[in-house]
């Protein structure tokens, strides 16, 4: 069977695209109410969840893929981890080579000394986002893998939903 191969390095055999017929029976994703505004982002990397709050109540919970390496924080460039620790969401990108992201705010100035101290860099540009552009018909096979370079990846639908509900300034916090 091919495999279909993306640069973040998602693989996607056709073969489990066509053995996994429950991926065609899933139940069907209850939007966020359209005026719906988070005030804070939890992330649960060992269950792979990302949920959105607003005053300490969970508006909507997504089921995400991290970097490729998710076990421990990221540490520096090129690792494939996805951070750990309190951050910002702090810009966002509509162009993206994937579909819209949001930038996270990794690294802190501790990390920054952590990783000089080890004569690396600490990296940087993760973010939240959705597919690799031209790749939306994924959708959610997208979460078979962890398959970013340290990101946390949702569908592009649910890219949608987070990008209007969560503004720029929104804390985020990247538990293990």
């Amino acid at each position: 069977m091919p495999t279909i191969t993306w640069r973040a390095g998602l693989r996607l055999s056709l073969a489990v695209c066509v053995s996994l017929p429950a991926f065609s029976r899933t139940q069907p994703e209850v939007p966020l109410h359209s005026g719906a505004r988070a005030d804070s982002v939890v992330v649960l990397k060992k269950d792979r969840k990302l949920i959105l709050y607003s005053q300490g109540r969970e508006l909507k919970t997504y089921t995400i893929s991290l970097g490729s390496d998710p076990i421990g924080p990221k540490a520096q460039q090129g690792d494939h981890k996805t951070p750990e620790g309190r951050y910002v969401l702090d810009r966002r990108n509509p162009n993206s080579k994937f579909y819209k992201s949001i930038h996270i705010s990794y690294p802190n100035q501790e990390q920054v000394d952590a990783a000089r101290k080890r004569g690396v860099s600490p990296g940087g540009d993760v973010f939240i986002h959705g597919l690799p552009n031209g790749f939306k018909w994924v959708g959610t096979l997208q979460r078979l893998n962890d398959w970013t370079d340290g990101c946390i990846a949702v569908t592009n639908t649910e890219m949608d939903e987070i990008w209007r509900a969560v503004p720029d300034g929104t804390p985020i916090e990247i538990r293990p």
